[in-house]
C-alpha cells in the first residue's frame, strides 16, 4: 500500500474508528511512527530532529502546507533541532485512515529534507 500517493477524505462526525488490528496492519507501512494515547483518543506520533531551528521550522512549514493541501491537520511541536508530529482525526477523536496517509506524505517531506 503507497499511503504517500493517496489522499484524505472528508471524515465527519460518526466516520468510523481505524480498529486496533486495522492500525497495526497500517503501521507496517509507516514503522518510524507510533500510537499514542492523547486526552482525545488514540493518535499517531513520532519526533523529526534536525541540525537546528531554522530547518526544524521549515520541516513544520512545509507540514503545514500539507495540511492545508490536504484540509487535515496536525498538531505540531517545533522547538531547536526538533519536531514533534501528531496526527489524528479531531471530529472521530481518534485514528482514521487520513491519519495514516498524512503520516507517510510526512515521511516523503522528511526524506527531502536533512532529518535524522
Amino acid at each position: 500500500m503507497e499511503l504517500e500517493k493517496m489522499s484524505c477524505y472528508d471524515c465527519q462526525v460518526g466516520s468510523p474508528v481505524i480498529s486496533e488490528g486495522e492500525t497495526d496492519t497500517l503501521l507496517q507501512y509507516i514503522p518510524l511512527w507510533t500510537r499514542g494515547v492523547h486526552e482525545v483518543g488514540y493518535m499517531l506520533t513520532r519526533e523529526f530532529k534536525f541540525e537546528g531551528f531554522k530547518d526544524a521550522f521549515e520541516f513544520a512549514s512545509r507540514i503545514a502546507d500539507l495540511a492545508d493541501e490536504q484540509n487535515h491537520h496536525p498538531k505540531l511541536v517545533t522547538e531547536w533541532g526538533k519536531v514533534h508530529v501528531f496526527w489524528w482525526t479531531h471530529s472521530i477523536s481518534g485514528l482514521h485512515l487520513n491519519d495514516f496517509i498524512m503520516a507517510a506524505k510526512t515521511d516523503v517531506i522528511a526524506n527531502s529534507m536533512e532529518c535524522f
